[in-house]
């Protein structure tokens, strides 16, 4: 086996290697009989004009040993075999190329540093024990000194720091606060201290378990698809009283993100002065504690709508019922129906008592939003009177019955018991604050600035027909458009952010940076932002890092338009909001320089309605509880019962039944929907309800939604009446008692949300309701069946059945025996 020697410069290899005029040594091999040298050149010898002969091999020892003569040399290619005398030793040996043994440079062409070359004759035969004597074993190190890990304060850091300092340095013995040794210990044990706490804190904020900042546990349950509910504001409708007779009327422009412009601000009443505030008013009734709202709309303002009558068609008892969705008002000024329009709300109220015509006995519960769907002119033909019809949305049916006129105890005329309002504005709570320069505030550092002022309001959105979420949906009914959103996680902060300049009366604004809930699915392009709240109500940005979201540049000088105020505050009673702060930007260009004068044409304001919907952020301790059962909530729908449990879901259904079929192409699901109240499957509520169930719908899947089949009943029975009792008097408790309608007791027997799908008609419940009537000593029932259909012996067997998709009617109306009715036989009594 041969054993090869290389040169160690390896660089310089390669360059001669690129050098066809320079030759040098590669490497040299020592054959197995050990006595011949295999020397490998770089370029071959036959290129040089130097032949190496046996006087240009030189081979050298250490100092002391012998040198080991050249016997022959023989070449071929760029390989020079060399034959010596003798086998050399163990030591390491130099093979040199002279140019003659009394000169030691190289030959001509050869390169000085590659001419020569280190080897040994026995690279096989070295001993395996290493020859370098060992070291001597280290002295034996003391043992390291006691140290309590357990410090983790101020006080058991300075402690331990002292006591190792006894034992290091015996003779220092200071304790005075004042030495600079002292100093010293003290400021590192604060400094350990410091980090000791954040040490424990990074652990303690690891998990969600023990997590105690309300930030860091938002970022859990988002990891879990559990958005955290920050709360909501509230927000109420508000009416304005105008003393203005212009034509055109007094406009009110909507709050507009794109122009930095906010709504009109009302506020409620303190010990300021009531109606229009000024600027300085203003500011003090903020420090006084005003809740301060904000208009969501453009509005018209126009006197006529102050107050609108009601006509009655000239009766003196006249009234709307429970459940109306249309009305007709007086037309006094003749431009009634031109002011009002599809979209327009109107507030109804009872102003007088119904029995006295006080003021101090009206009911003040009996007031209602409406939002009008139709506006129509008419003329009353017996005396002339031009009059307005509105029909508002089925959704602001009136929840009682609106009193308009009625005569008193002593026979006298109570007019004008209920008006309508017109000039009505919806607001939201929030006060909007000037722009802040957040480079200005603390964290900026961080990218993650904290807010000035707090807390940041939360804004409710719902969604509109486009599944679109907007603060404010004008097609939306009046009742809706003050309701909770459907989901309040669709509360988003009202904060808008600027980069260099903001929108200030058409100037060009900057890059706006839009809000997200979090920026994992933000590239690195895309100008987000975090908001994230503390429990003491502060709120910090958090922007991107260049990876997930865009990081701001240095130079880059962001503003922050916000408002605040939030939560159950908002919550302010009826007639709460009387003050109002007109800004200019609030009027159309034309109408600032009136800015005065219209100040002073709105004399009153009030809210007859208390605001709803403010709620507080959601407790740390309930996410705790529920983010990790969110993932499990029921988002899809797959099953028949998947579909009729997403469907109930929705406000107003009272139960659902879905029935998949194949319909040639695709399956269909069709959902049966019985109403709350008994309410028709309209095709808005249908349209609605198909918006709904889109997020649960299986791809593939197409849906249809279908009324229930209401089955008609006839019944007939027979009444035994106590002597004492008049038969006039308990039939209409009987009436009333079986009937469909809410009673003061109760709901009759027939209403529509006391049977649903499938549900039987006992007997015996029929006539235990019956027996309960005051004056009803027996009861037999003569007739008992499904109205127009054979009989099926449900006499007999007690009970009326119905099929899965049939729910009971009797609506007991003599024009509408198709609506299910029931006769009552009277005997005995008075």
């Amino acid at each position: 086996m041969n054993v090869q020697y290389c040169s160690q410069n390896e660089q310089r290899r390669k360059l001669i290697r690129n050098q066809s005029n320079l030759n040098g040594i590669d490497y040299v091999e020592v054959d197995s009989d050990r006595k011949t040298l295999i020397v490998y050149f770089i370029h071959p010898l036959t290129a040089s004009t130097v032949t190496l002969k046996v006087e240009n091999i030189l081979i050298t020892g250490e100092t002391g040993r012998q040198n080991v003569q050249v016997e022959s040399v023989s070449s071929s290619e760029n390989i020079l075999r060399v034959r010596v005398d003798r086998v050399g030793d163990y030591s390491t040996y130099t093979l040199s190329l002279v140019k003659s043994p009394s000169s030691p440079t190289p030959p001509n062409n050869f390169d000085p540093i590659l001419s020569q070359i280190d080897f040994s004759f026995w690279a096989e035969g070295i001993s395996e024990f290493d020859s370098q004597a060992p070291e001597a074993l280290p002295e034996k190190e003391p043992p390291p000194p006691v140290i309590d890990y357990l410090a983790k304060d101020y006080a058991s850091f300075r402690r331990l720091m002292l006591d190792r300092l006894a034992v290091t340095i015996p003779q220092w013995q200071e304790t005075n606060p004042a030495d600079l040794g002292i100093m010293l210990v003290e400021i590192l044990a604060h400094a350990g201290d410091y980090l000791s706490y954040y040490q424990d804190a990074v652990a303690t904020e690891a998990y969600l378990g023990t997590a105690r900042k309300r930030v860091s546990v938002r970022r859990h349950v988002r990891l879990l698809d559990y958005v955290m509910d920050e709360g909501c504001n509230a927000r109420t409708w508000v009416t304005i009283k105008v003393e203005n007779n212009q034509k055109e009327g007094i406009k009110l422009l909507a709050p507009d993100k794109g122009e930095n412009r906010h709504g009109v601000q009302f506020l409620t009443k303190t010990n300021v002065v009531t109606g229009v505030l000024s600027q300085e008013q203003f500011n003090t009734a903020i420090n006084v504690g005003a809740q301060v709202f904000e208009s969501l709309h453009e509005i018209t303002l126009y006197q006529s709508l102050n107050k609108i009558l009601f006509y009655t068609w000239e009766s003196h008892q006249y009234y709307l019922p429970k459940g109306s969705i249309k009305a007709t008002l007086h037309n006094l000024d003749e431009l009634l129906h031109k002011r009002l329009k599809p979209g327009s709300v109107l507030l109804f109220e009872e102003v007088l008592g119904i029995e006295t015509g006080e003021k101090r006995d009206a009911n003040q519960n009996n007031r209602h939003a409406v939002r009008l769907t139709n506006v129509e002119s008419m003329i009353d033909p017996l005396n002339n009177q031009k009059i307005v019809e509105v029909t508002w949305h089925v959704a602001d049916a009136l929840p009682f019955d609106l009193h308009i006129s009625n005569i008193d105890s002593q026979g006298k005329l109570i007019k004008q018991i209920s008006v309508a309002r017109g000039n009505v504005v919806l607001v939201d709570a929030g006060r909007s604050l000037p722009p802040e320069n957040l480079k200005e505030n603390p964290g900026w550092e961080r990218l993650r600035p904290r807010l000035k002022r707090g807390t940041l309001t939360q804004q409710g959105y719902v969604q509109d027909r486009q599944r679109q979420l907007k603060v404010f949906d004008e097609t939306a009914s009046a009742t809706e458009a003050i309701q909770l959103p459907s989901r309040l996680r669709n509360a988003r902060p009202a904060i808008a952010v600027w980069e260099n300049q903001v929108p200030n009366q058409g100037e060009q604004a900057g890059v706006s940076w839009e809000y997200q809930r979090d920026l994992l699915v933000s590239d690195r392009f895309a100008r987000d932002f975090v908001v994230e709240t503390e429990d003491d109500g502060g709120a910090y940005l958090r922007f991107g890092d260049g990876t997930l979201g865009k990081k701001p540049q240095p130079d880059t000088v962001l503003y922050a338009c916000y408002r605040v105020g939030n939560g159950r505050a908002g919550n302010v009673g009826a007639d709460a909001i009387v003050n109002i702060f007109l800004q200019p930007e609030n009027l159309k260009p034309e109408d600032r320089p009136n800015l005065k004068n219209i100040q002073a044409a709105i004399t009153k304001i009030r809210n007859p309605l208390p605001a709803t919907g403010g709620t507080e952020a959601e407790p740390i301790e309930e996410v705790r509880l529920y983010a990790p059962q969110g993932f499990r909530e029921q988002k899809r729908a797959v099953t028949e019962a998947d579909y009729a449990n997403a469907a109930q879901r929705y406000p107003g259904v009272q139960k659902a039944l879905a029935t998949r079929r194949w319909t040639g192409s695709w399956h269909t699901i069709f959902i049966t929907v019985d109403r709350e109240g008994g309410r028709k499957v309209d095709e808005e509520f249908k349209q609605n309800l198909l918006d709904f169930l889109e997020e649960f719908r299986l791809a593939g899947h197409s849906i249809e939604i279908d009324s229930p089949r209401f089955v008609p009943l006839d019944i007939a029975m027979t009444v035994q009446v106590k002597q004492d009792y008049f038969r006039s008097n308990v039939k209409k408790a009987l009436l009333d008692a079986f009937s469909n309608r809410v009673l003061a007791n109760g709901i009759g027997f027939f209403s529509s949300d006391r049977f649903t799908f499938g549900q039987s008609v006992y007997l015996s419940q029929v006539i235990a309701a019956a027996m309960q009537v005051s004056g009803v000593e027996s009861v037999e029932v003569t007739r008992f069946q499904r109205r127009g259909e054979v009989l099926n012996r449900e006499l007999e067997l007690g009970q009326i059945q119905f099929e899965r998709l049939e729910i009971a009617l009797l609506d007991n109306i003599p024009n509408s025996p198709e609506n299910g009715i029931i006769e009552f036989n009277l005997e005995g009594g008075l």
